[in-house]
């Protein structure tokens, strides 16, 4: 058995009923299924795609993402999901990390395609949604389909997914997920949402992200329900799919909240199908949930992270909503606790360090066997986030150990954006840390030491780093504010106390 046997198993018991809906279109699970079948074929038929082997995706959300993830499944072979907002130069590095042998991209992102042969010629690309001078179109892939599009010794064990997450180093690591992590943190959703195959969900949140994928999509087309897909999310088509498509389930992170709340719209429209939100992926202000549970609409707190699929403490549907703040119950088929730094557990009520052990963790770091020996204790995942726990068992987030920022629901680590600011000739050193940002949650700020004798503008600096957008940063990750200063906070080795910086940085 693959995971793909579930979409398959589906399309027996229920063949003519919607699985995804897609700009008016529906793929039933029968066409699903027949789908994923003839894309495993012409994989392996044309490409040669074999167990083990990896294969990325750049494009907005789209049917055939997952039809891919599935099809990635009955091969045996891993989806890499490229983060399209990264700059060009960020995916170059993702898609040679992993040895990807098949890059899947939409038009849109057909501008990596020169700097993608000039660095890696080896790696075949296909086309979602137009034919690629130098490869093929998706169509014409599914046109070479033959065979039993499957490879030997393929079972949920199988590693799945190689999902890309910011590194403190500044380079990016590849959390591996087995087919297995799917399957167990599908179940999770059902439990967290009392998910059934009556449910429909509506997904605006990224397939590149585990959250958009894995908190309720996946689990959705496992038990048969039926999932609506936008490309992205955007505000008023968000509102106007929950009033028309009635959807009983929807995940939004925090900046998507908000910006639901400060839609014209947001008076008006009805939420009378949904039975709930699952919200995440950061600390979730309380007044925030206040806003949609005066309007009757259950809000759910799932915490985890790409290394646990994401599912791993979760509020869940019909259960305690009444502790505020609180982020839930570790999870049906999972541990949770908090411990200290040599890893023993500490009594209720002491903050320490989060960690969670189950069948829904990644198994390793794509070949960094530094970063999962540190990341990996006994089976224990180490998240770096500081919580609490209640005596019956409640968790709550506190702070992040590491010095990741999250904006809009995008991760970034300061590391980067320094790596790329240390280049400029009048930069001697540098700390960025996040700021409150009442739209987005937080945003970079960097805090800049001149080398001596040596002048700078502000605007100038940021200007100048717009200018590495393209090629070797993120526009999200930009920093909004550089603040100018003579000294930096520092540990008795010399490196940045960033958590002083934080301190510091709501006042500027």
């Amino acid at each position: 058995m693959d995971l793909a046997s579930l979409i398959e198993r589906n399309a027996a018991f229920t063949p003519d009923k919607p699985a995804i809906v897609f700009g008016g279109e529906v793929l039933t699970y029968r066409a699903l299924h027949e789908r994923i079948t003839a894309t495993a074929q012409a994989l392996k038929a044309e490409l040669g795609v074999g167990r083990g082997d990896r294969v990325a995706i750049l494009s907005l959300n789209h049917p055939d993402y997952l039809v891919l993830l599935y099809a990635c499944a009955r091969l045996g072979a891993i989806l890499v999901p490229l983060n399209w907002r990264l700059a060009g130069a960020e995916q170059i590095f993702i898609v040679s990390d992993a040895a990807v042998k098949v890059v899947v991209l939409q038009q849109a992102f057909e501008a990596l395609l020169p700097d993608l042969d000039a660095a890696l010629p080896q790696v075949r690309p296909v086309g979602l949604d137009f034919g690629p001078a130098n490869g093929l179109g998706f169509g014409d892939l599914l046109a070479c389909a033959a065979g039993d599009g499957r490879n030997p010794h393929t079972d949920l064990t199988c590693p799945l997914l190689i999902v890309y997450t910011s590194g403190t180093t500044g380079r990016p690591k590849g959390a591996v997920l087995r087919q297995e992590a799917l399957l167990w943190n599908g179940v999770m959703s059902q439990h967290m949402h009392d998910l059934t195959s009556d449910d429909h969900v509506l997904t605006v949140l990224p397939f590149f992200h585990v959250g958009g994928l894995n908190i309720q999509t996946t689990p959705a087309l496992h038990h048969g329900a039926t999932v609506t897909i936008h490309e992205r999310f955007a505000p008023d088509a968000t509102l106007a799919a929950i009033a028309t498509a009635r959807p009983t389930l929807t995940v939004l992170v925090p900046a998507t909240l908000q910006a639901l709340l400060d839609h014209p719209a947001w008076t008006t429209s009805d939420f009378s199908s949904l039975r709930a939100i699952a919200t995440g992926s950061t600390i979730v202000p309380p007044a925030l949930i206040d806003r949609f549970t005066a309007r009757g609409v259950p809000v759910l707190q799932v915490y985890g992270s790409t290394e646990t699929c994401p599912i791993a403490i979760y509020t869940r549907m019909g259960g305690d909503l009444s502790r505020r703040g609180s982020t839930g119950l570790p999870g049906l088929c999972c541990e949770a606790a908090v411990v200290d730094d040599d890893g023993n557990e500490l009594p209720y009520g002491s903050a320490g360090e989060i960690v969670v052990r189950g069948p829904n963790v990644f198994f390793e770091y794509w070949g960094n066997e530094t970063a999962t020996r540190d990341a990996l204790h006994d089976g224990w995942y180490r998240t770096g986030d500081i919580g609490t726990r209640d005596e019956d068992g409640y968790f709550w987030v506190h702070d992040r150990k590491k010095n990741m920022i999250i904006s809009g629901g995008e991760n970034i680590y300061p590391a980067e954006i320094e790596r790329v600011l240390l280049t400029h000739p009048a930069v001697a050193d540098v700390g960025v840390v996040g700021r409150p940002d009442p739209r987005w949650d937080e945003v970079p700020v960097a805090y800049v030491l001149l080398r001596g004798g040596v002048s700078a503008d502000a605007d100038a600096l940021r200007s100048e780093l717009r200018g590495h957008v393209l090629l070797h940063l993120a526009r999200f990750k930009v920093p909004r504010d550089i603040v100018f200063v003579e000294d930096l906070p520092r540990t008795a080795l010399g490196k940045v106390q960033h958590f002083r910086l934080r301190d510091r940085a709501p006042e500027d």
